[in-house]
């Protein structure tokens, strides 16, 4: 599809500035975009190489150079792709390399086990981290998660949240230092992630990535299930259906975090204000998520060490008791929750305020309860918004707060499969095969 684009954001621009721009720049690309003929393809993207071509031949470093200046790689050197290496990752799995997972978006490529597989040679994973790059895969080319919106301006991004028995199958690191590079499954899961949006989705510069800063690629955050069972809390995807001896990927696009650090107290009660000031200090623009540009779909998450895990498990405090508590103390005065979906970010119409868009049954009735604009509101539309996870050193109190990006990058989870493929399993018969 043809583009035509504003030579500034309308927010910088004057009345005039903005009309005589669109005149001079925008209407022309219209026009051109209307008449100009298409190439032989009919596509802007008729010379990518096919799935089997040699795009490189030489030297390692030749290889990583030529990837480098062909925006294929995210600027670190990368396993060279060879046919003999991809075939070889897939070789133990049983998946038919062909099978089409999906289409992404907005590139408009096909998504195959092939493209998933040549990405994560290239990221240094392993091939028994296989079944979590299919998962995040179904992700991305589903219709819920909304990877179209990965190259917003603001520049969040993906972070991945690994929980079930596939943690520990597959090698994943939970313990300290959960959250940054140093453990290979963590690491090349997530910088795939990177290869697989700017290789397949198309998230350059050159194609859909608009971000003004964007974010540092994010390892695989896996949750510490020992501690999570000890405690008799489910994991992040219980939240989406799913059970703690199942595996799941959960994936949502996050904007900041924020270190809740020396988290003092030994009760609930003691320990609660201080988480929920860091969800409320991570919270911004976001609110927009909550009304305006969406409704009701800011889901912050909370990522709490163990030890602070447990903390609410000797108490006998349940995740729903833990959410109804934040939900109670993370709240702002409502004029700043105002001036943030509105007057600040300019991305609520109208200006309006909290009281009047709950008379209407816009917002929930708690953000109503009086037109003073200092009352405390809270900065989601109800308890169960608030998500949690455990992972992190067993012996410090910490926590993470992360403000997430709603309809830009919905929480989606999907099923972590490690058991062979059928793919290419014939039936006995002879008549068909599985794939």
């Amino acid at each position: 599809m043809r583009v035509a684009v504003l030579d500034a954001h309308p927010d910088a621009l004057s009345h005039d500035e903005l009309v005589a721009g669109f005149l001079a720049n925008t209407v022309p690309q219209v026009i051109a975009g209307l008449t100009a003929a298409l190439d032989d393809e009919g596509s802007i993207a008729a010379d990518e190489p096919q799935a089997l071509d040699v795009v490189a031949t030489g030297t390692i470093d030749d290889i990583v150079d030529l990837f480098n200046d062909r925006g294929w790689s995210d600027g670190l050197p990368i396993v060279p792709p060879t046919r003999e290496r991809v075939e070889a990752f897939l070789a133990v799995t049983g998946h038919d390399p062909w099978r089409v997972i999906g289409v992404a978006k907005p590139s408009g490529r096909e998504v195959t086990v092939w493209s998933v597989a040549v990405n994560g040679v290239m990221a240094g994973c392993r091939p028994e981290h296989l079944p979590v790059l299919l998962a995040a895969a179904e992700i991305l080319t589903g219709a819920q998660y909304g990877a179209e919106h990965s190259g917003n301006t603001t520049g969040a991004d993906a972070l991945m949240v690994l929980d079930g028995p596939c943690v520990i199958e597959l090698g994943y690191h939970f313990g300290p230092g959960a959250h940054r590079e140093g453990h290979r499954a963590n690491t090349a899961t997530g910088r795939w992630l990177r290869l697989f949006l700017r290789n397949v989705c198309g998230f350059t510069g050159d194609e859909h990535d608009k971000a003004t800063f964007g974010n540092p690629a994010k390892p695989v955050l896996a949750e510490d299930m020992e501690v999570l069972a000890e405690i008799g809390w489910g994991p992040l995807s219980g939240e989406f259906g799913f059970g703690p001896d199942e595996s799941a990927l959960t994936i949502a696009r996050i904007n900041s975090t924020i270190m809740i650090g020396s988290v003092f107290g030994a009760t609930p009660e003691a320990v609660v204000p201080y988480l929920a000031d860091g969800l409320v200090r991570v919270t911004g623009w976001d609110l927009t998520h909550v009304y305006g540009l969406g409704g009701g779909h800011y889901r912050p998450l909370l990522v709490i060490s163990p030890m602070i895990a447990r903390v609410f498990g000797r108490a006998g405090w349940s995740k729903q008791q833990l959410n109804e508590a934040l939900f109670a103390a993370a709240r702002i005065p409502a004029w700043k929750f105002e001036a943030l979906i509105g007057e600040w970010s300019n991305l609520t119409a109208g200006r309006p305020k909290l009281h009047d868009l709950a008379a209407e049954g816009l917002v929930p009735p708690v953000f109503g309860e009086s037109a003073d604009p200092d009352r405390l509101v809270p900065i989601v539309t109800e308890a169960s918004k608030f998500l949690i996870a455990v992972a992190g050193d067993r012996n410090r109190a910490n926590a993470l707060a992360m403000s997430n990006d709603g309809l830009h990058g919905m929480w989606t989870s999907r099923f972590v499969d490690t058991s062979p493929s059928l793919d290419l399993v014939c039936r006995v018969d002879g008549e068909d095969c599985a794939g």
